[in-house]
């Protein structure tokens, strides 16, 4: 089940809702739970007015709660809508998306027999984590995040091998390669990573003091410097 995890963070003063939406979009997971926490009513108003059919009510706000995340990392404040507009129906939409899946699991259970179809939760966490690495390449130097794109293939094509990546860009399969492994030691860093990390219960700190090790050891093969 999708959880947020707690973490430590300092408002620096600002406690206005709209620095927290910046704060939650930067990373500050204090920040995020807060907005959950605040918005959560807004959940429950919109799963008690949808037709759930055989989903159940815990598994609907299970989904409407991942549309709450979704939304408050999607959320522009100076745009000047109000959130709860805005958030409505990013809440839901994954209501709904919830509902046909459980529909259609359900109906293939009955039709073919196979208990064993993924189960929907799963697939929303899964999707929940990808749009947590995707944002995280987003914030890369376009020409690392295209590297990382292309390698793992995260735009949705076949993932390219070095000589193809570093052709697109002027360079030498070798230099793709190197550019690749100071994209991964950036993603490692805490200031960027401990979003996916908390979803995926890898946030502790040995597994911070392990990627720390990892990049202290890149950056002594590079003499200190970024590729």
């Amino acid at each position: 089940m999708f959880t947020v995890h707690h973490e430590t963070s300092d408002l620096g003063g600002q406690s206005s809702e709209a620095a927290r939406f910046i704060q939650a979009q930067a990373g500050c997971i204090e920040s995020l739970n807060q907005l959950m926490a605040r918005h959560d009513g807004l959940v429950q108003a919109v799963v008690r007015q949808q037709v759930l059919g055989e989903l159940p009510f815990e598994e609907a706000l299970q989904a409407g709660r991942i549309g709450l995340w979704r939304a408050i990392l999607g959320f522009d404040p100076a745009q000047g809508s109000a959130f709860s507009t805005y958030a409505w129906t990013c809440i839901k939409r994954h209501v709904w998306r919830a509902v046909k899946a459980h529909a259609q699991f359900e109906a293939d259970g009955v039709a073919c027999q196979q208990p064993e179809l993924p189960d929907p939760a799963v697939i929303w966490e899964g999707e929940v984590v990808r749009q947590a690495l995707l944002a995280m390449v987003a914030r890369l130097p376009a020409r690392l995040a295209y590297v990382v794109i292309a390698c793992y293939g995260l735009n949705g094509h076949i993932p390219l091998p070095y000589r193809q990546i570093g052709a697109a860009l002027g360079l030498t399969g070798e230099r793709a390669r190197q550019l690749h492994t100071e994209a991964l030691a950036r993603l490692r860093h805490p200031a960027h990573s401990y979003l996916l990390r908390s979803l995926l219960d890898r946030h502790t700190l040995s597994d911070y003091e392990q990627a720390g090790a990892e990049t202290r050891r890149w950056l002594h093969r590079r003499g200190g410097r970024h590729a």
